[in-house]
């Protein structure tokens, strides 16, 4: 049994459709996992000031992981990696060693740095809170949280290896792992521990990310990591030059991010939760469809643009976006269709309220105007670093980030300021009469930044390839009108429904979301049929493969 679990882990995935579908399912396995750990810090919390304050303390820890940790990155290392092993596997073995040296070096310097200066950065970081909170809660639960960029970083490490290898299995599993131990922490921990249990958790959830991937390292690759105190600046200097972009465009995101949340502890309590638990639910489609296709083209747009199959490089790209783009337009649809339903049924027990639904779900709606353009957005930036060209994500990466910063402060003052507009935002996202509404602020800023580099890449990736818009055409169209019809639909089925159901429990709203949603997809799946859509096709033809039988390949039969 133990071997047959193994072996399942073990399996390389090949061709695109596959692996997205196979690192999707496990993406969604994931995100039904971190909803599940959502639903029980908002049933045990609410969207109060305790939620706050543990949303707050990840993003340090998040600021320092997309700073250092992208040294390790396998969308930086796999070409570095799989060019050693087509040469020799021990050259491979010295340049692993002597990336993993650096960054624990980095990783602990940096981690004890802000471990010190907590005290001092937290008030500062976030003003809404009082004193007496940052002392005894945000610095002691965000020294705890230090622990889980170090081990995230290590498992990003070993990511580049079972990437390479295309071992897609270990790479999916470590995000169920993840949030399994953050549950653990919930449950168990924190009525042990306390509020640091809820840290405990996340450390234990990093761990087993990163040592789920150990076995394969240990047993079948050779790979284990050894720490070498002569650095061959040599043999990182490519890395971390073509590293640099990178962390800057990582480091841009994440501090636009933590500016939104400083400036959301500023408008009362309960704002940092409700952007966050927003923020996470419009992250399952966002890892379902934009990271499982980005991920499971990049090795093979590194791989042929290496090559210098310049045509092939775009042919994966646009096979890839039209994917992108054909699940992605129903998602945004049902996503502000359906987000009360989404919401009540998803977080709405115990200490969350109808006030905390209400705001979350406007959030929800307002995320959700960008997921197209951040699922693009993904795979634009594989495609650049695939290609080897780091600096362009990183100018539109940096200057989205200052209009999201922009947009965040411009808006915030414009609802405060102007009536009429604060009424009309209100009015369109049904929260008139709520206290907390300037929130929903944070969101939208947050989708101008996304529309914005979108916008940018879709110019610079025409300028790289002349034909790239009349690829896509077709496919946006047909996505576009099967979402319209799809959302249409939804919307009658709600309306339908709604007298015929008691709304006032969890079941009634849950089975009106449900049969909503289920009438507006089989509606768009027949717009899709009667226009001959091609990626229709292709998913279905991928599904009669059955991705998850795929066979085992062993490293030694790819020449690896």
């Amino acid at each position: 049994m133990v071997s047959r679990i193994l072996r399942t882990l073990h399996r390389e995935i090949s061709g695109l459709h596959e692996a997205a579908y196979l690192l999707g399912s496990f993406a969604l396995l994931s995100q039904v996992l971190a909803l599940v750990r959502d639903r029980l810090l908002a049933h045990t919390f609410g969207a109060g000031a305790v939620l706050d304050v543990y949303y707050a303390a990840f993003r340090v820890p998040d600021v320092i992981f997309a700073s250092v940790a992208s040294l390790v990155s396998f969308s930086i290392l796999i070409p570095f990696l799989a060019e050693r092993l087509a040469r020799d596997k021990e050259e491979a073995r010295r340049f692993m060693d002597n990336i993993f040296s650096l960054f624990l070096l980095c990783m602990i310097a940096v981690t004890a740095v802000i471990f010190f200066l907590a005290p001092f950065l937290a008030p500062r970081l976030f003003p809404g809170f009082s004193l007496t909170v940052v002392r005894d809660e945000l610095v002691p639960l965000m020294r705890v949280m230090l622990l889980s960029p170090i081990l995230l970083g290590l498992s990003s490490h070993f990511a580049t290896i079972t990437q390479v290898y295309r071992k897609f299995f270990l790479y999916a599993v470590s995000p169920l792992l993840y949030n399994i131990g953050i549950i653990a922490g919930v449950v168990f921990f924190y009525p042990l521990f306390g509020f640091l249990g809820l840290g405990y958790g996340v450390v234990l959830g990093a761990l087993l990310h990163f040592a789920v991937q150990l076995p394969f390292i240990v047993k079948e690759s050779n790979f284990l990591p050894r720490f070498r105190f002569h650095i061959n600046v040599r043999e990182v200097r490519d890395v971390v030059l073509l590293a640099l972009p990178r962390t800057l465009a990582l480091s841009a995101q994440q501090i636009a991010l933590l500016v939104l949340f400083s400036l959301a502890s500023l408008l009362g309590e309960g704002s940092v939760a409700v952007f966050s638990l927003a923020l996470n639910l419009q992250s399952v489609p966002l890892s379902v469809i934009g990271t499982s296709y980005s991920v499971a083209a990049f090795p093979t747009l590194a791989r042929l643009f290496s090559n210098g199959e310049k045509k092939e490089f775009f042919d994966h790209m646009v096979l890839a976006i039209r994917h992108v783009i054909f699940w992605s337009l129903p998602a945004l649809v049902l996503f502000i269709i359906l987000r009360a339903q989404i919401v009540r049924v998803i977080y709405g027990s115990g200490r969350f309220s109808w006030t905390d639904t209400r705001l979350t779900a406007a959030s929800l709606a307002l995320f959700a105007f960008s997921l197209v353009a951040q699922n693009l957005i993904l795979l634009f930036v594989r495609g650049y670093y695939a290609a080897g060209k780091t600096k362009k994500p990183l100018v539109v990466t940096v200057g989205a980030s200052l209009v999201t910063v922009g947009s965040a402060f411009l808006l915030l003052h414009l609802f405060a300021s102007f009536s009429l507009f604060r009424y009309f935002m209100e009015s369109l996202f049904e929260v008139d009469g709520l206290v907390g509404t300037s929130v929903l602020m944070l969101p939208l800023s947050y989708s101008i930044g996304s529309l914005c580099a979108l916008g940018a890449f879709l110019i610079l990736f025409q300028r790289d390839f002349a034909a790239f818009s009349s690829r896509i055409g077709t496919a946006l169209f047909q996505s576009f009108a099967a979402s319209v019809v799809m959302g249409f639909v939804a919307h009658l089925f709600l309306r339908a429904l709604s007298p015929f159901l008691n709304m006032h429990t969890v079941l009634g709203v849950f089975l009106q979301g449900l049969l909503a949603g289920i009438g507006g997809i089989l509606a768009g799946v027949i717009v899709l049929a009667v226009l001959k859509n091609e990626e229709l096709h292709e998913i279905a033809k991928s599904l009669r493969r059955k991705f998850w039988r795929a066979s085992v390949i062993v490293p030694e039969e790819r020449g690896l």
